[in-house]
């Protein structure tokens, strides 16, 4: 989901998990892409009955704790990292989502390395989706969809492949997540849901659309002009909205998903697409920047664990934003370099699952698993309890 050099670290540094690179408000990066090593109708019932994850001992979770759904993005890497992740991360996620399969001009699909990823996933009882991109050569290319959408084949040979794939690999769902699309390909991106959709969801199969954060049906640009609110809340099951990236690699400091920002879209979403289906997005990331800011630089991808350790380490006094929501600090490095760091922290978290209680939301996509933040899951786990279909 847009990062050109972070959505969804290896490519989203760039992206910023993203979606990738600079946002068509100029403002945002892209959401997914690889971080730096980056009419309401009932949810399809699963093949098997559904549970929901009842309260740890301990956890101060009682069983009138709101139920949602969540999703993790997971970049693939090496068999034992991934096997670790989804091993820690499987009880707090309904979803996990390797990303991402890319999406070739002729329909083709590039497969991703995530067998010991789906392995553990299955084997931890999780529900796998399957996201396709048109990530190319480090961003998102606009020519690829527009390759699709242009040529009858090509979709055939795509969602054929696609189906293959949720069939081969035994996911669950499909996740599409296509930035970047041209504003006057709006139409023609409609067009290829209403296609698709009914395909796949005809063989059992929940769909979903990945959409940049908008606050009105006019907003355009290139990372949000195709990306039809409305038109994707009746076409398919559910949609995640990047809700982060304001902070990003190639932009200046601020907090990444600041509150303010993150309930402007809210507000329009929830006017246009039902509540039930749509998922906040939530990052798992922050930013170091170096001061004073330069137009062209890049900040440094940050944990929350490893931002807490740096401001102790300097000596650092941390802030909390009360109006963005979210904790800052500056401190000099060895040589001498002032620096700023926006990221995440207990409170922060707070706000946002708050937010997910407040709009009545299907529940929380996350971007990225694999950075350290145990206070967002251990308060994840003591306020909701979270749906599982396998």
């Amino acid at each position: 989901m847009r990062k050109t050099t972070f959505v969804h670290v290896l490519l989203c540094t760039v992206l910023v998990f993203t979606g990738c690179g600079t946002g068509g408000n100029g403002n945002q990066g892209s959401n997914h892409s690889s971080p730096e090593p980056q009419a309401n109708r009932q949810h399809p019932g699963p093949t098997q009955p559904e549970k929901i994850t009842h309260p740890e001992k301990g956890s101060g979770r009682n069983r009138n704790s709101p139920v949602i759904e969540t999703n993790g993005y997971l970049q693939p890497n090496t068999s034992e990292t991934d096997r670790r992740i989804v091993d820690r991360m499987a009880k707090y996620l309904t979803y996990i989502s390797p990303f991402s399969y890319r999406v070739k001009p002729n329909g083709d699909l590039i497969p991703l390395e995530d067998e010991a990823a789906m392995e553990e996933i299955h084997r931890r009882r999780t529900s796998p989706m399957l996201v396709i991109t048109n990530f190319e050569e480090g961003t998102f290319s606009p020519e690829i969809p527009r390759s699709i959408f242009n040529d009858s084949k090509a979709r055939k040979r795509l969602i054929k492949n696609v189906l293959n794939t949720l069939e081969k690999k035994d996911f669950y769902a499909l996740n599409i997540d296509f930035e970047h699309i041209r504003p006057e390909d709006k139409k023609k991106y409609n067009d290829f849901l209403r296609e698709i959709t009914p395909r796949v969801k005809k063989a059992g199969y929940p769909v979903s659309t990945a959409l940049a954060p908008k606050t009105s049906a006019k907003q355009t640009g290139g990372w949000h002009g195709a990306h039809d609110y409305a038109a994707h809340g009746k076409i398919v099951d559910f949609v995640v909205l990047m809700t982060y990236e304001w902070g990003w690699t190639g932009g200046p400091p601020m907090a990444v998903a600041p509150t303010p920002k993150v309930r402007q879209v809210l507000d329009y979403a929830t006017s246009v697409i039902p509540r039930d289906k749509i998922m906040m997005g939530a990052p798992l990331y922050g930013y170091d920047w170096r001061l004073p800011y330069r137009e062209g630089t890049n900040a440094k991808k940050i944990s929350p664990v490893e931002a807490a350790a740096l401001a102790k380490k300097r000596g650092a006094t941390i802030n909390y934003d009360q109006k963005d929501q979210a904790p800052w600090f500056k401190y000099t490095d060895d040589n001498g370099n002032d620096h700023i760091v926006w990221y995440e922290n207990k409170q922060s978290v707070q706000a946002k699952l708050d937010l997910v209680k407040k709009y009545n939301l299907r529940g929380i996509s996350y971007w990225v698993l694999g950075d350290e933040f145990p206070e967002n899951w251990q308060l994840l786990n003591k306020q909701f309890r979270i749906r599982k279909h396998g």
